[in-house]
């Protein structure tokens, strides 16, 4: 209908436009919290290295919005003392190179994109025999299609969209804290899965869901990986973040399924879960909660096993921003190899290097307190310490840290030892990190008696540079 300039319907549409025009444009805000919790921010999807191309320093990239591109070298020399890992003691300096490299597609061909990760593992004068912790040479840690649809529900309250995204292809990723399934950016090669990875929602949504059904990939020294026969992994994992000034839910189920093969017995192992964490208003409280039971068959063995972990930081108020945390973690090991009961709580696929700075712990039958002060002396200078204090869970089952060390009959004690470390990192610039970090491991009575006596001592140098 047309409205004549001299009727009153005129003046209300004039009026009616001008306050719109005023008003301004209302700009989403997201859910997503942070945890303040000791080393377990997920990497995100999008590699840290890796850039969007118009925010790169390179002209002809800037104008290319579809692209993704990434490229970055690390380099880790390592001083070994003793290392309990190894069968033998002495020292060992190995000299780690890795080489990354991304390139991913979005908003060109949508719904179809498309992403690819290359990454070259090394390791020069070590002491020892080439394995897969250290060495994986050019290997595809990510070759995955995607269709995303971002506008086939709803926003959220807030107006954030809630995309729906599925995924197939080789994949690397890392959900809730990083100890179940973690890419391990601290080793020197990859945790890397081939399948199908689903998602309704993103971080910065109130709820999302995540979905998994992949097989782990075996790392393979000089060919390319391939998956691990009989073994898949599935996850249906869920976010909460309406009370994300208070609270943050994430519960959770995952699940190993082994067949029975040549070299592996057919194995069920379901673990339904709930992790929390947050902040306690402004008193600089933070919190970190998980709790994980485990059940199903292990062969013929029934698997009854649990784990978790809490921590409770403090922020004070100080020119270095000065956080100390206290720290507990348990995983549950077999009580009886000779019963009908598996109590080794399974691991998944894990990032092990917030339960030990020597990469001797991982999450199996371990019972571990920690203390931890963080510091900020400056935009570009982090800095942490920490003691950690290392048992068996039981001292009947094996310890995975040192050959899986075990004596069945309990008789050698269950302190694996405790450990000091200490560790800087500097930003150099834009592109260029330097970390410097050094731990001293004093061995129990475990470690003594089923391993080797003495102590060990582990220093490093490592330097990160990005190219974009």
């Amino acid at each position: 209908m047309k409205i004549h300039s001299y009727t009153p319907l005129y003046f209300i549409a004039l009026l009616s436009a001008s306050l719109e025009a005023s008003e301004p444009e209302k700009k989403s805000v997201s859910y997503y919290k942070p945890p303040q919790s000791y080393s377990t921010t997920r990497d995100p999807d999008l590699p840290k290295y890796a850039r969007h191309a118009q925010e790169t320093d390179i002209d002809f990239l800037r104008d290319l919005s579809w692209l993704d591109i990434g490229l970055d070298y690390r380099f880790r020399a390592e001083y070994r003392d003793d290392d309990i890992r190894r069968a033998t003691g002495g020292l060992d300096e190995p000299l780690l190179h890795r080489t990354r490299a991304y390139l991913g597609i979005h908003d060109l061909l949508d719904p179809f994109r498309f992403a690819i990760e290359l990454q070259d593992s090394r390791r020069y004068n070590g002491n020892y025999e080439r394995d897969n912790r250290d060495f994986n040479e050019f290997e595809l840690i990510r070759l995955q299609a995607e269709l995303f649809f971002d506008d086939l529900l709803a926003p959220d309250p807030q107006g954030n969209k809630r995309p729906i995204s599925l995924r197939y292809g080789i994949q690397n990723f890392e959900f809730l804290d990083r100890r179940l399934l973690g890419n391990n950016q601290w080793r020197n090669t990859a945790n890397t899965f081939l399948g199908f990875r689903g998602a309704i929602g993103q971080d910065s949504n109130d709820w999302s869901l995540d979905l998994l059904a992949v097989q782990p990939l075996e790392r393979e020294l000089f060919r390319w990986d391939e998956p691990i026969e009989g073994r898949w992994v599935y996850g249906l994992i869920g976010h909460w973040r309406g009370w994300s000034d208070i609270v943050t839910l994430e519960p959770f189920y995952l699940a190993l399924d082994q067949s029975q093969t040549a070299t592996a017995t057919d194995r069920t192992v379901h673990s339904p879960g709930i992790r929390a964490y947050g902040t306690v208003g402004k008193t600089g409280f933070d919190y970190d909660v998980s709790v994980i039971k485990q059940f199903g068959h292990n062969g013929t063995q029934n698997v009854d096993a649990w784990g978790g972990t809490a921590e409770v930081g403090y922020r004070f108020d100080q020119p270095w921003k000065p956080r100390l945390s206290a720290f507990y973690g348990y995983a549950s090991g077999d009580k009886n190899p000779n019963d009908n009961t598996d109590n080794r709580f399974e691991r998944f696929y894990g990032f092990g290097r917030p339960w030990s700075a020597n990469d001797y712990i991982v999450y199996e039958n371990i019972s571990t307190p920690k203390l931890r002060v963080e510091l900020t002396p400056t935009d570009k200078l982090r800095i942490d310490f920490g003691y950690s204090w290392y048992h068996l869970a039981s001292n009947t089952d094996r310890f995975a840290g040192a050959e899986n060390a075990r004596d069945k009959k309990g008789q050698s004690g269950s302190s694996i030892g405790h450990e000091f470390d200490i560790r800087a990192r500097w930003q150099l610039s834009k592109k260029i990190e330097a970390i410097l970090g050094y731990a001293h491991f004093t061995a129990g009575e475990f470690t003594r008696n089923a391993v080797r006596p003495g102590d060990t001592d582990f220093a490093y140098l490592e330097l990160n540079i990005a190219l974009f």
